[in-house]
């Protein structure tokens, strides 16, 4: 691969002037993601309320809390799905206010989903070709004509794509129908798909939803790939704990759209609200 490798140092949580806490090695690096008491309300609900997150350039984050928390609401929050009633959020430094989903992909945040969203019917190589979007550079005319240097950078990015596959160890299917893919096969897929648009920060709603216990370990080895040679932040939703407590660094926790412990692995697990909003409150005896 051609992408210089991170070294892995500096993993120690440490805090910002404001508080929030990022690994060491990021302390002194403009966050990659702030978010700043972010509300949204659909009607007379508030789905999320006073959400404040900040993400270094090279952490893996988790975003846990029980089903209907609002977890995915905050990634459509922070992807412009959905704008927020209240609140802003940057990007390295540059707000996402009045940007569109795509302009904000363009700024450096790309998404999976709960459910796998691929273009089923085309090739394992052409819906990593679709992620590639920010990086051609050709107009209407000239992929109609294949004028102005258009088949060099079809050519061009056929390599980038099979490069990008290759680091998953899929450059073997890259002309199977992404639809006849196993399962475990498309989630990596739709996290190749992600890679192409070179984020900053990489947002993966549930991965290991539906993978067996060998397809969740490849997962979690993946992801610290990820973030050690592309350099960047990965933030996830996840219900699998056992993953969440593994590779994350720091832990937000939602309960009714609602921030209520910020913290380590180790301090999460032990956090009492934390603990009862995911197997409820022990009554008196």
């Amino acid at each position: 691969m051609s992408h210089k490798e991170y070294v892995k140092e500096g993993s120690r949580m440490v805090p910002y002037p404001s508080g929030a806490i990022v690994p060491e090695r990021d302390l002194n690096k403009t966050p990659v993601l702030e978010a700043m008491h972010l509300g949204i309300d659909f009607g007379g609900l508030t789905a999320v309320d006073d959400f404040s997150l900040t993400v270094g350039p090279t952490e893996i984050a988790g975003l846990i809390g029980p089903n209907g928390a609002g977890k995915t609401t905050v990634f459509n929050l922070l992807t412009n799905v959905y704008h927020p009633t209240r609140g802003n959020i940057m990007l390295n430094g540059y707000t996402t206010a009045g940007k569109t989903t795509a302009q904000v992909n363009q700024m450096g945040v790309a998404r999976t989903f709960q459910n796998i969203r691929l273009f089923s019917n085309l090739s394992v190589l052409d819906n990593v070709k679709v992620g590639l979007h920010n990086e051609m550079k050709e107009n209407l005319l000239s992929a109609m004509t294949h004028m102005f240097g258009y088949k060099k950078q079809e050519k061009q990015a056929d390599e980038r794509a099979l490069e990008l596959l290759d680091f998953f160890h899929m450059s073997s299917l890259a002309y199977d129908e992404a639809g006849s893919l196993p399962y475990g096969a498309q989630r990596r897929l739709e996290i190749v798909r992600a890679l192409a648009t070179s984020p900053k920060i990489l947002l993966l709603d549930e991965p290991a939803a539906g993978m067996n216990p060998s397809e969740t370990f490849e997962l979690m080895e993946n992801i610290r790939r990820i973030r050690d040679t592309f350099g960047i932040a990965v933030m996830l939703i996840e219900h699998d704990m056992k993953l969440v407590m593994s590779i994350c660094e720091g832990i937000c926790v939602l309960d009714h759209g609602k921030v209520i412990a910020k913290g380590t692995p180790e301090e999460i697990k032990a956090n009492t609200r934390v603990i009862e909003a995911y197997l409820g409150k022990k009554t008196e005896e």
